[in-house]
């Protein structure tokens, strides 16, 4: 029995690391989506170690008349290969961000602006193509803390990526 689970963990060894693919060392785009109304955010990847983990940083965005407002995002991913160029990825990380109420109020003269803090988690599935191309599609919950009624206590964000790797 010993020598048929040796034997079972050296075949599945095998087969997870003939299964590995490497992630690339940077990969720098944009992710578009739309949690609390950021839309787009730049974003920027780095692998890490050599167990395929890699950070990403994002830096989103919104000027409009009612809102002005930006975030800045950290995530550690683990990346695992599916087949192919497939790779699937999960991750955990936080953020920080300002947004200024631009919205006359008649019955309130305190605006809800000032600094807002979340943590995030991020599961998502992603193509690495031949050329220097990764597309991804990602689902990001996040969980807000402020006392301004602008920013949600939970925003779910589905996202496309679009990003150059180097």
């Amino acid at each position: 029995m010993k020598k048929i689970l040796l034997v079972a963990a050296l075949v599945m060894g095998g087969f997870m690391t003939s299964q590995a693919q490497e992630i690339s060392k940077n990969a720098l785009g944009l992710r578009l989506g739309g949690a609390n109304g950021f839309g787009a955010e730049v974003s920027y990847q780095r692998a890490v170690g050599s167990n395929n983990n890699r950070l990403e940083f994002d830096l989103g965005w919104r000027n409009d008349n009612d809102f002005d407002a930006f975030k800045l995002v950290g995530l550690y991913h683990w990346v695992w290969n599916i087949e192919g160029g497939f790779n699937w990825y999960a991750g955990l990380g936080a953020g920080l961000g300002s947004v200024s109420d631009n919205r006359d109020f008649l019955n309130d003269n305190d605006p809800d602006d000032g600094a807002f803090a979340f943590v995030a988690g991020n599961i998502g599935i992603e193509y690495n193509f031949d050329i220097p191309l990764l597309l991804s599609l990602d689902f990001r919950p996040e969980i807000g803390f402020s006392d301004y009624d602008v920013i949600d206590n939970f925003a779910p964000d589905l996202a496309i990526g679009v990003r150059y790797q180097f």
